[in-house]
């Protein structure tokens, strides 16, 4: 049924051994090399050239074309269609189906995305979003195997150089080169201010909110402790910043997010239930935390079984049940950090039905207000401290206000 494959080569190990295994199994493959970025005229180094090399030599050496694809000005459906007339693709990615590594099971009956034998190497995580006409088609060869296997056959099939090349971690149509400069080439810097968000006092300049993430450490002088971003205004184009890497407005235990895509399916468990207990992680290869999860009309609201770090609107949410990966959904709002919990408890919670209020705004859809923000405006003419009492009955006020958080968003349907 599957025989022409259409295998993505990028001139690592992975994908070529993910060809060389594919061509032992008597399938037809021809290889596809992939540029996803304009680099005309840009500066740095770029490898795309070198990859490309690497991945004919393979292709020459296995007897299998290879074709270069511009995805600048080329849509892939265009190619593998209309172009390559391809049964499946295959891609050297660590992963599993249900349909298994080369289709062998394949059916009438939905698709489901595992992880792989290796956990150590999975990459589901970059995989959530594939949608189920895609997945169905898909061949993962290296699911089932160690990366130290891959390696080994690398080197016993005469690919010793790229067997020997570092592996990509980053972003890697922009090469080897720092991403607040990438960035600038394409967005014009708006200076700002950086902002303490225990005071309100302003304690330094930054050349514009894109060039900054949720949890990295801000670049002030004069500081005898780190500042790290906590939080940004955009409609101010201000970044407030916090001391200490750990400081309790980088934590959170609950977030909203987007419409999800479940990969197979709504889970069963939140359609009978209207709560699904899983595990998610924001970040590839990051341990997986323990969640419920339950669903609003414009979206999810996540309930972390412990408070996470530096969780940034613009992320993707991935979860997980077991070893199915079940799907994805883009973080709308980090929600109320323990920061602001803990204000609210120092206040003796007066203001919590206006601050609850923000959050039912918030996940009705307009995924761009940054919740905590009109309590930062607040910082600048009252001076709070951060609670750092570890009373029980501050911890269960504060447990019960994430609760309530997340009573509201279900009964308003947001």
């Amino acid at each position: 049924m599957f025989r022409k494959v259409v295998v993505g080569i990028s001139g690592g190990v992975d994908s070529a051994v993910a060809t060389l295994i594919l061509k032992n199994k008597g399938f037809n493959v021809c290889a596809l090399f992939m540029q996803n970025w304009d680099i005309k005229d840009e500066m740095g180094i770029c490898t795309s050239d070198e990859d490309f090399k690497d991945a004919s030599e393979v292709c020459k050496k296995l007897n299998v074309p290879i074709y270069y694809v511009n995805f600048v000005k080329e849509y892939w459906n265009e190619v593998f269609r209309e172009y390559l007339h391809g049964d499946a693709i295959a891609t050297g990615h660590y992963a599993r189906t249900s349909f298994g590594s080369y289709l062998e099971n394949y059916s009438d009956v939905k698709v489901k995305l595992l992880r792989p034998y290796d956990e150590m190497k999975d990459q589901t995580f970059f995989l959530s979003q594939v949608k189920q006409e895609a997945l169905r088609h898909t061949m993962f060869p290296l699911g089932t195997l160690l990366k130290s296997e891959v390696k080994n056959i690398a080197l016993q099939n005469g690919f010793q150089k790229v067997s020997r090349k570092k592996e990509s971690m980053g972003i890697c149509f922009i090469g080897n080169r720092n991403f607040q400069s990438f960035i600038a080439e394409y967005i014009e810097d708006k200076p700002g201010k950086f902002v303490n968000i225990e005071n309100g006092e302003t304690v330094g300049d930054h050349n514009g909110i894109h060039q900054w993430t949720i949890g990295q450490r801000a670049k002030i002088d004069g500081r005898s402790l780190p500042f790290f971003v906590a939080r940004k205004d955009l409609d101010t184009n201000t970044i407030y910043v916090a001391e200490r890497h750990n400081h309790s407005a980088l934590q959170t235990e609950l977030f909203f997010t987007d419409k999800p895509h479940w990969i197979y399916e709504t889970p069963e468990e939140l359609r009978r239930h209207d709560i699904l207990s899983c595990r998610f992680t924001d970040q590839n290869m990051k341990e997986a935390v323990d969640c419920e999860v339950y669903e609003a009309e414009r979206g999810l609201i996540v309930s972390l079984s412990r408070e996470k770090r530096a969780l940034a609107p613009g992320q993707f949410a991935v979860f997980y049940k077991n070893e199915e990966c079940l799907g994805s959904a883009r973080i709308s709002s980090s929600g109320p950090s323990n920061f602001i919990l803990h204000w609210l408890q120092r206040n003796n919670v007066v203001f919590i039905a206006h601050k609850l209020n923000i959050y039912k705004t918030t996940i009705s859809g307009n995924c761009e207000i940054n919740t905590e923000n009109e309590y930062m405006q607040e910082t600048k003419t009252n001076k709070y401290t951060t609670c750092k009492s570890s009373n029980n009955q501050i911890k269960e006020n504060i447990q019960d206000n994430k609760i309530s958080i997340v009573k509201l968003g279900i009964r308003h349907n947001c």
